[in-house]
């Protein structure tokens, strides 16, 4: 097969004009016999070492130039040249390969210059490289009328391709590896330079014979080449790999990443976003795979390990929380007890004190006491395999789907599994033979079920040892190995891949399921992957983007033709994290390497919005416009001065209007438009604004406050009683309504994942199903349990077990069937104590006002999104009152403005009462007078009706008005102030 390439791609040859048209107003060179005597010809110069490049316009030229480019290409324009380099940035899978190197051949066409270098940062991206010039070659004849070239990579071996480089007048690309010549520059000049000093430098800086004397490198300097840098992120990461580069002495030098640290006069920009939008990568779909009620075991998964401040290490555990175990993430240091950390889960009762903490990088560990030990990213206790063995299923199910939907269209299916440890795929026995691992089997057993079903049946017609095969780097035995990535030992595995890419494209080469290890990702891809599935056990997790982009790039047929079907355009990613986990971890990557914010609006963001002029011609507003317009947006407070948008910027209120100058005011649907297409899901996404609350303290002290304090400030006990056969008779009834408890499960999840300028949303369910996890062996002691969640007797809790008739159903599902129960005892428990509580006064124990000064002293800051301002000074002690609902904020307005109402305040957080199910915080007290003075606490609630609202909060309230009868406040639930009799 030979892919083909479409020269009509419009942002393709948008990103090569923004590049040959940086140089406009340079001559051409002229060629020939006559021009080649004469020692400058226009874009080139002769030397006695050769031809080179060179460039006659000045820089006030080509930043005017720059700045035309960045108009026409949404890029803020800038006002001065960072000097004689230009970055392009180009989402992963969308050819940026391509792009320079037709890029290449255009400045040849358009200037006549013909001497480039390629640097690249690894091995990887190297061959990939050579692989796509072999492969464009006969596209670029065919394109620019065969044109002569030669290519090759820099060996210092084979220094007469140096010389050719600098002597031929056809175009030279040279491709070499930072690696290979960073090392070249010496830190100091030659001449002050020893003899030992001289031969400790590589080949490219010493003097040779077959160079008449002179240094290679010199030759390289003398063809002034037009430098063209991979992934700069990666090359020129020190002060040497920078001086390196100088020392090629480029005429310029041309920048290509989809992730820019530095993008130096940035001339064209294809973000992840727009690149989404115009669908020139696949869609994104993420299958999670997650356990579902597993908390049977102790569970603990090395995340991180951290030293910068103390030796410390983050695990994720099963905690006890309100409602049962709850996976969570936290922080311990040497000698922490899990059990203590869990809430005292019984589970991690011995053997699990932090012994060690090994942070040393690629080795980092976490050691227990009794010997348990985790590598990072390796877990025990949970469902591990079971969740492996599901991704591998589905896997293989998305590919046989996929297969059957593509059926007769000549488009391949392949999937990619990304494994941290050879062995888990492969085993290499000492007979010499060769046997699965763990995951080579869980794929075998899978495929042959999967494959055996009517729909799936005789669609792959190869057997399944012909359908899968590994690509990994080899030992001197020819035995598979793990390795970094980023070794000479992993040249020949990258030629491998790059060399099969065609033959992997090819519906009669039986492999379709590829295994490779997880530090090749990097500087390679397939079309046609379709799946792309992560079974790592002691690796920390891989950027999402990196994890991607081995499989972004359109598919194409059997004849080698791209294929723009939607329908068939798209990526899933089977994790084992949950689909919200996966889109906040690639929102978060997506900000940080390309440094945008979603939801943010920028300066120039309406620079292409059309204008109407009096004799009807149209045309674009501009960036400086834009800005004008992005500042009157500013100041009229719809955004805040980093472009976020505020809670001003309402267009679906009907009550809405935006206000710009007259110069804008015809374009203001537009401007909507545009604000609004950087909503999240319609809500404000952005950081809002803080501000510090004023305090009154004229206010607190007077008599009316004081009065109203000495009334609600005292503190209660309750007690309650109730008889154990009520319990048990109540206890009962209750668990016999308990769901069927079903085994542990592993629980898969299908979703679409959605990229635009408002954020990264995975909400579009496409598809769900559970898998049941092995059982459980080891049954945990429930009578323990039980004790410690309700604190009843073993007699009583025996009792409740032995008469309920559902204990086989602890066998499925411990933990879940300890937890149900659990919640269903305590329920029945705190009903009775309900009906039983009575509180009373503590003598000498209340409320301090003191605290709200010293709070207030301290500084309490609120977001200005939920403050309602206080219109009468006199009547609030703060000059804003927080509200969390409009029920609430109606509240605050009608007790601002009732003539009525002398006082009122917010009662604070911790002015809590105690309950038997937690604590109790009222929301409102106030003082009100007309015939008489009168002081009310008050519960704003959206409802009356109590079956509405949830039974915990009714019991909560239910003891709260038990609490004020006992102290003798007016106690009530309301919905708006006129339901109070004042």
């Amino acid at each position: 097969m030979k892919l083909k390439f479409d020269p009509s791609l419009q942002y393709q040859q948008d990103a090569v004009s923004a590049v040959v048209g940086a140089f406009e107003g340079q001559p051409f060179v002229q060629t020939g016999a006559m021009a080649m005597q004469a020692l400058q010809i226009g874009g080139l110069f002769q030397t006695e070492l050769g031809l080179g490049n060179r460039l006659i316009i000045g820089d006030d030229e080509i930043l005017k130039n720059i700045q035309a480019s960045q108009e026409a290409n949404e890029i803020e324009k800038i006002a001065a040249l960072a000097g004689r380099e230009f970055s392009v940035e180009m989402e992963t899978g969308t050819g940026k390969t391509y792009v320079y190197l037709r890029t290449i051949f255009e400045l040849n066409k358009t200037y006549g210059f013909k001497k480039f270098i390629i640097v690249v940062p690894s091995v990887a991206i190297r061959e990939g490289v050579l692989k796509s010039i072999d492969v464009t070659k006969e596209h670029f004849h065919t394109l620019f009328d065969n044109v002569p070239f030669d290519h090759f990579v820099y060996d210092s071996k084979r220094l007469g391709k140096v010389r050719q480089f600098a002597t031929s007048n056809q175009i030279q690309i040279m491709v070499i590896n930072i690696q290979s010549f960073q090392k070249d520059v010496a830190d100091k000049d030659m001449s002050e330079m020893t003899e030992d000093e001289l031969k400790k430098l590589n080949v490219i800086n010493r003097e040779n014979d077959r160079m008449s004397g002179r240094r290679p490198i010199e030759f390289i300097q003398a063809a002034c080449p037009i430098v063209i840098i991979d992934e700069p992120q990666s090359v020129d990461t020190s002060d040497k790999s920078r001086r390196a580069i100088a020392n090629l002495n480029p005429m310029v030098t041309l920048r290509y990443s989809a992730t820019h640290r530095n993008p130096y006069n940035l001339v064209y920009k294809l973000d992840p976003i727009k690149a989404y939008d115009l669908r020139l990568v696949k869609r994104i779909e993420v299958a999670s795979i997650r356990s579902d009620d597993n908390f049977n075991d102790a569970y603990v998964k090395l995340v991180k390990t951290d030293n910068k401040n103390g030796i410390k290490a983050q695990v994720e555990i099963h905690k006890e929380g309100a409602s049962g175990p709850k996976p969570t993430k936290l922080w311990v240091k040497q000698g922490d007890d899990l059990f203590v950390k869990s809430d005292e889960r019984d589970a991690y009762r011995d053997g699990y004190i932090v012994q060690n903490i090994d942070c040393t990088p690629g080795a980092e560990y976490i050691e227990f006491n009794q010997g348990r030990f985790l590598e990072l990213g390796q877990e025990v206790g949970g469902l591990g395999e079971d969740i492996m063995k599901a991704q591998v299923w589905e896997t293989i199910e998305q590919h046989l789907r996929k297969e059957r939907a593509l059926k007769g269209k000549g488009i391949k299916v392949l999937s990619l599994f990304f494994i941290d440890r050879v062995a888990n795929y492969r085993v290499y026995n000492e007979d010499g033979t060769t046997s699965l691992g763990k995951i080579g089997q869980w794929f075998a057993e899978a495929y042959k079920e999967l494959t055996a079903k009517p729909i799936y049946k005789g669609l792959i017609p190869f057997d399944v040892a012909e359908v899968h095969n590994g690509y990994f780097s080899q030992d001197k035995q020819g035995h598979a190995k793990d390795t970094r990535g980023n070794t000479a030992d992993d040249d020949d595995t990258y030629s491998l891949i790059m060399r099969d890419k065609e033959r992997l494209l090819d519906p009669i080469v039986a492999l379709r399921f590829i295994f490779s290890h997880s530090a090749l990702r990097e500087g390679w891809d397939n079309p046609n992957v379709f799946q792309i599935c992560t079974l790592n056990e002691t690796q920390s997790i891989e950027r999402k983007r990196q994890e991607i982009g081995r499989g972004l790039r359109l598919p194409v047929n059997a004849d080698g033709e791209r294929v723009h079907d939607e329908t068939v355009n798209r990526l899933t990613v089977i994790a084992n994290e949950s689909y919200e986990d996966f889109a906040r971890s690639l929102q978060t990557e997506f900000e940080e390497d390309f440094g945008i914010k979603f939801g943010r609006v920028e300066k120039i963001a309406f620079a292409k919005l059309i204008q109407r002029a009096p004799d009807g011609s149209e045309t674009a507003i501009g960036q400086d416009a834009s800005v004008k317009l992005w500042g009157e947006l500013v100041a009229k407070g719809y955004l805040n001065s980093s472009g976020d948008i505020l809670a001003k910027f309402d267009p679906k209120n009907p009550h809405f209007k935006l206000e710009v100058s007259g110069e804008f005011a015809a374009l203001a649907p537009e401007i909507i438009d545009e604000v609004n297409r950087k909503l999240f899901k319609n809500r404000i996404v952005n950081a809002r604004e803080e501000r510090t609350l004023k305090f009154r303290k004229e206010v607190q002290l007077s008599p009316d406050f004081q009065a109203l304090w000495e009334k609600i400030k005292h503190r209660t006990r309750y007690r309650v009683t109730f008889e154990t056969a009520d319990l048990i008779d109540r206890a009962l009834a209750r668990i016999k309504q308990i769901e069927p408890i079903k085994a542990a499960r592993v629980a898969t999840t299908v979703v679409e994942v959605e990229i635009t300028d408002a954020g990264v949303s995975a909400d579009k369910q496409i598809s769900s199903r559970v898998r049941e996890a092995q059982q459980v062996k080891v049954l945990p002691d429930i009578l323990a349990f039980l004790q410690k969640e309700t604190e009843l007797t073993r007699h009583t809790l025996a009792e409740i077990l032995k008469r309920s008739g559902r204990l086989a159903e602890f066998k499925i599902n411990p933990q879940a069937f300890m937890a149900a129960v659990a919640k269903e005892i305590s329920r029945a428990l705190h009903d009775l104590m309900l009906e039983g509580i009575k509180y009373e006064k503590i003598a000498g124990q209340h409320w301090e006002m003191s605290r709200i000064e010293q709070e207030a002293e301290e500084g309490i800051v609120r977001y200005l999104g939920n403050l309602y301002e206080v219109q009468n000074r006199e009547k609030a002690i703060f000059d804003a009152i927080i509200y969390d609902s409009e029920v609430e904020r109606q509240f605050a307005r009608d007790l601002d403005h009732n003539e009525n109402v002398k006082l009122f305040v917010k009662l604070p957080s911790w002015f809590k009462i105690d309950t038997p199910i937690g604590t109790y915080n009222p929301d409102w007290a106030f003082v009100t007078e007309r015939d008489e003075k009168l002081y009310f606490v008050r519960e704003t609630k959206s409802t009356l009706d109590s079956e509405e609202r949830r039974t915990k909060e009714n019991q909560k309230i239910a003891c709260g008005r038990k609490h004020f009868d006992s102290i003798g406040v007016d106690f009530a639930v309301v919905t708006a102030l006129s339901e109070v009799a004042m």
